[in-house]
């Protein structure tokens, strides 16, 4: 009997261990909080809230206020940290039921790093017969300055943009006065609805709009109701929006754009940011009511530009000094300075005339751009200040596409290219200065594998045609000629050795230039039309002007530059054509201007003027009377210090080439 009932003692005790071995401690209680913690897992969290800890505070009352101030503190890399209760502790928190564990918490916020202190009490409940341990929560546990009450407090401050500036340091787009236009309702009169009407008009809103405006639930019939901003320049919109019974304005900064048109497609303009935005950009980088860079150097340099909000965390309590939590100072936006000089700019954009097409201007001597003109264009001020949907819709339906970055682009070059395939032809030993080969007639076939098709030239030659009568007289046999002998190999090797098919080393995002739509040339007739600027061919307008630097920089062409702060006078590619052959084409390029393709338009030519006519058929088949682009690539022959790049469009019953080469003579006689 006596061995049974130890035996059974024995079992008891090991129950009763096994028991309190299961039993949940306040550490292991605590470091599952914390985790759901780090998780921000508040629903979790309030589960594990003692019973008094809910009488008081109530679910939405610690879930959603965790949610909140989280939320519009953009709180980030939450990280608690528990001192757990050594085993001395332990026992006499298991004893007495209840514990305090010191914890530490870290995060990162919109004002910076947060970092405290602060303890955890726990106590034992019992809960369905199970004792279990739960938080006696307070607001401390947000920040302790809250414990015992107080509101967070968070206070921004906008950072100033940055402008944009060229060379001279006039301003391409500035911070400046611009007027926010409204009104106050009970000053609209009687007859508010006619006074709405011609508002609507004036400002290409609709009369809904306004309405929406002027219903908010804070207008008050003598408040000042803020409809759009207008620039302050726009002096006869202005007059007549004051005349409308009601309209007031008030003075504000805003963004603008001092040259309009001439510089759109190259600075671009800022807007709202958008849902779309913000998918795109860090959480809490931006707000709602923020601007962003849509188009251009205020798209491409939008983080220098924009800054750095500043802000500050705060918590108050009624008759306590203000406790700060956070502070970030703001960082104004950098000032982004480019090469362009914005007279060049504007008279390059001036001489469209609104004619369809693109310019680059470039020091040939210091690969600095002086001017990226796409024209037609638009006026960037009205797509910051209220673009109605007509306006939007005008411009969309334009048919010449002022919307359309030209200068970005890439287009067919047609003959301005036979400098480059002459200097592939001079590198790899195709071409020999002043050799000359027989051609007869105006048009060239390379035998039957060519079918119908056949290469064909403006003008009869008298005797053997050079490269620099070719270039002179602008022969497209020549050049077809000399592009089938070297071969599709040798040919576009020496395209990519000009940059072709690669892309180009600049600051602002550029098309690439293509040789075909495989980069190959395998049809032996679209090698021949590419070596005259035809077939699948296209280039840039920068392109083609960088590619000029080489037979004026003794055959290494130099690497373009948009900022200032760029080292001038890089070399992109390296020695294509020795110092002489370079020396050649320049000297063919002034007797393209003195008596060959450009001679009758370049007459009016204050100094003397190299360069290359070029004219691009769009026609699909061999027939004539398709669409043509007219090029000029020119620079004064004597002070090499801007070389223009000009294509205009559709110029087939204009002059074809001969129209662009006027504009661009025009462009140098007012630049220079």
């Amino acid at each position: 009997m006596k061995k049974v009932i130890l035996l059974f003692s024995m079992l008891l005790i090991l129950f009763l261990i096994s028991c309190s071995n299961d039993e949940v401690t306040p550490n292991e209680r605590f470091e599952t909080y914390v985790k759901q913690w780090n998780k921000q897992k508040f629903e979790d969290m309030y589960d594990m809230l003692s019973t008094k800890t809910k009488e008081t505070y109530s679910p939405e009352n610690f879930i959603d206020r965790y949610d909140k101030i989280y939320g519009d503190l953009n709180i980030s890399d939450l990280k608690i940290e528990m001192d757990k209760l050594d085993e001395e502790k332990l026992d006499t928190a298991m004893d007495e039921g209840k514990a305090t564990i010191p914890f530490k918490v870290t995060m990162q916020s919109i004002a910076g790093p947060i970092t405290f202190d602060y303890e955890a009490k726990l106590v034992q409940e019992e809960k369905e017969e199970e004792k279990d341990w739960f938080l006696q929560w307070d607001p401390g546990f947000i920040f302790p300055a809250m414990k015992d009450g107080g509101e967070v407090n968070l206070h921004t401050t906008a950072p100033q943009r940055g402008e944009i500036l060229d060379r001279n340091q006039m301003q391409l787009a500035i911070n400046a006065p611009v007027y926010e236009i409204g009104v106050i309702p009970e000053k609209m009169g009687p007859d508010s609805d006619k006074a709405k009407k011609e508002l609507a008009g004036l400002l290409g809103m609709s009369v809904e709009e306004i309405d929406k405006a002027l219903n908010a639930n804070w207008v008050e019939p003598d408040l000042f109701v803020p409809l759009t901003k207008i620039p302050t320049t726009k002096e006869d919109l202005l007059d007549k929006l004051f005349q409308v019974n009601g309209v007031t304005n008030k003075e504000v900064t805003g963004r603008v754009y001092p040259a309009g048109k001439a510089t759109a497609h190259l600075v671009g303009y800022v807007g709202k940011v958008t849902a779309e935005d913000l998918e795109e950009v860090e959480p809490g980088t931006y707000g709602p009511n923020d601007v962003i860079g849509k188009r251009g150097l205020e798209q491409l340099y939008e983080k220098q530009l924009r800054g750095e909000q500043g802000a500050q965390i705060t918590i108050t309590k009624d008759g306590e000094e203000e406790t700060l939590l956070a502070e970030k100072p703001v960082k104004n936006g950098e000032n982004v300075t480019v090469t362009i000089d914005v007279n060049v700019q504007e008279k390059i954009y001036k001489s469209f005339d609104g004619d369809a097409g693109t310019a680059t201007a470039i020091n040939p001597k210091t690969g600095e751009t002086l001017a990226l003109v796409s024209s037609p264009s638009f006026d960037p001020n009205d797509m910051l200040y209220g673009t109605s949907d007509s306006m939007w819709k005008d411009l969309q339906e334009d048919e010449k596409k002022p919307l359309l970055n030209r200068f970005s682009a890439t287009f067919a070059p047609g003959s301005v290219i036979k400098p480059i395939t002459g200097a592939i032809g001079l590198n790899n030993g195709t071409i020999k200065p002043g050799e000359g080969i027989k051609i007869e007639g105006l048009d060239w076939s390379n035998g039957k594998g060519w079918g119908d098709y056949q290469v064909h030239r403006v003008s009869e030659s008298n005797g053997p045609v050079d490269l620099t009568d070719a270039l002179v007289r602008s022969d497209n046999i020549f050049f077809a000629m000399k592009a089938v002998e070297m071969g599709s190999e040798a040919y576009v090797k020496g395209l990519k050795q000009f940059g072709l098919s690669e892309k180009m080393p600049y600051e602002y995002p550029i098309a690439a230039s293509t040789i075909s739509s495989n980069g190959k040339l395998e049809d032996e007739v679209l090698l021949a039309n590419s070596s005259y600027g035809q077939g699948e061919l296209e280039m840039s307008s920068l392109h083609l002007a960088t590619a000029y630097t080489t037979f004026l920089n003794g055959g290494s062409m130099l690497k373009p530059t948009l900022l200032t702060s760029e080292d001038k006078g890089q070399i992109w590619k390296k020695d294509l054509i020795t110092k002489d052959q370079a020396n050649h084409i320049q000297e063919a390029l002034r007797k393209v201007v003195e008596k060959g393709t450009a001679s009758k338009y370049a007459k009016n030519a204050e100094f003397p003027v190299s360069g290359k006519t070029g004219t691009a058929e769009l026609k699909l088949t061999n027939e004539g009377g398709g669409e043509e682009n007219g090029w000029f690539v020119g620079y004064p022959t004597e002070t090499p210090d801007i070389l223009i790049a000009m294509m205009v469009q559709q110029t087939q019953d204009r002059g074809g080439s001969g129209y662009t080469t006027k504009k661009v003579i025009e462009a140098l006689n007012d630049i220079k």
